[in-house]
């Protein structure tokens, strides 16, 4: 009977860009936020649950409206222009201005931290949905926060998860900036 090689399965699963990785997402930023919330992590529980997990959502909807080919599941990767990145920087410093009063009304466990993660969670979101490779440059720099802040808490099992994170996104930046340039030759 025919075999399905592990080859052909798993290569389908690791590629960048497929819209699958948004609905992962989802369901780590509800056991995130759960988590978050036990340990006082307020900043954490809050954009896991009402950002990081809806925004995957929107994010999926924008990559499937912008594939790369007809039929096939990679997304077209879109260049950042200057007034998005200035809008970027805006938006994320006020989104973190907001949080950061929320959060101190809520006596978050080591605020500066949480905030901080507020910024590079909301930067990492926004261009995630704008189709930019550098969503994973947001998302290490977040992984660093994170690891930092597990690492105040003294929780061994979440600092080698964030590494683990950190290393997945320096690898998906990486493969993200050859599929655009494969994408630009195209």
């Amino acid at each position: 009977m025919g075999r399905i090689s592990c080859r052909s399965e798993c290569s389908y699963i690791l590629r960048p860009g497929e819209p699958v990785g948004q609905a992962l997402m989802i369901g780590f930023s509800i056991l995130y936020g759960i988590l978050s919330f036990r340990c006082a992590y307020y900043g954490e529980m809050i954009t896991y649950l009402g950002m990081s997990g809806p925004m995957p959502a929107l994010s999926m909807i924008s990559w499937l409206r912008h594939l790369f080919e007809k039929g096939k599941s990679q997304v077209q990767i879109e260049r950042l222009s200057l007034n998005k990145i200035v809008c970027l920087f805006f938006f994320s410093l006020l989104v973190t201005g907001i949080f950061y009063v929320v959060l101190k009304e809520l006596n978050t466990a080591h605020l500066k931290w949480s905030t901080i993660s507020v910024f590079t969670s909301f930067a990492a979101v926004l261009l995630t949905f704008w189709r930019s490779p550098y969503y994973a440059l947001g998302y290490a720099a977040n992984d660093l926060v994170l690891i930092v802040l597990w690492t105040l808490q003294h929780d061994i099992v979440m600092i080698l998860c964030f590494a683990v994170f950190l290393i997945n996104d320096l690898y998906g930046f990486c493969n993200w900036r050859k599929m655009e340039k494969i994408q630009q030759e195209g």
